[in-house]
């Protein structure tokens, strides 16, 4: 599956420098010209692609994680995670929901890909994953304790109009599934563990 990488609303120019190299952002500056023909410097950060995986159950619960990671408060949210360099989204996708699940799953629905931010260059892969199956225990990083959380439709509705479960733009589509039983319907359709 060839996924195309959605593209930036403000894109780093090619005479961009990075001015910086972290663990996780890097920081590129450039000189921009102005509408009245000033001059001033523009910023940006960039930091890997990731991917947030929603996994239905045979059953139609979804999969959800209870974490705690070093300096947050315990919260609900999918499996996610960076994609590492040079890795394949798709590969990510799936190496995310084996070490975070256990699980694998036979197909992977592409449901939403963008960047969230202008001023940081990265995008976020959204999958629907189904036909799982149990094949491992959690494997998560040294900073992420995991309790699995299978849930039912309505209740995953409902959960993720209150917690960070995905990235914006997911979360306005369950909270219109929640006010509007139109978009519900398709949102249950969606999620159903029949492919």
């Amino acid at each position: 599956m060839e996924i195309e990488r959605p593209k930036s609303k403000q894109p780093i120019p090619q005479n961009a420098k990075r001015v910086f190299k972290g663990i996780l952002f890097d920081v590129y500056q450039w000189e921009q010209e102005m509408f009245d023909g000033s001059r001033t410097i523009f910023e940006k950060l960039k930091r890997l692609d990731t991917v947030v995986i929603f996994p239905v159950l045979p059953d139609g619960k979804i999969l959800l994680l209870e974490q705690k990671q070093p300096g947050k408060e315990v919260f609900i949210g999918a499996p996610a995670g960076r994609v590492d360099k040079g890795e394949d989204i798709l590969t990510a996708a799936k190496r995310e929901l084996l070490e975070e699940t256990g699980y694998i799953g036979e197909e992977f629905i592409l449901w939403d890909a963008r960047q969230p931010s202008s001023k940081i260059d990265y995008a976020v892969f959204t999958f629907i994953a189904k036909g799982l199956k149990k094949i491992s225990g959690l494997k998560p990083d040294g900073g992420e304790k995991i309790v699995l959380k299978p849930v039912k439709f309505d209740e995953f509705v409902e959960i993720s109009t209150r917690e960070k479960v995905g990235e914006k733009e997911t979360i306005m589509r369950f909270i219109e599934a929640k006010y509007d039983p139109k978009k519900k319907e398709e949102l249950r359709k969606l999620f159903s563990p029949n492919y």
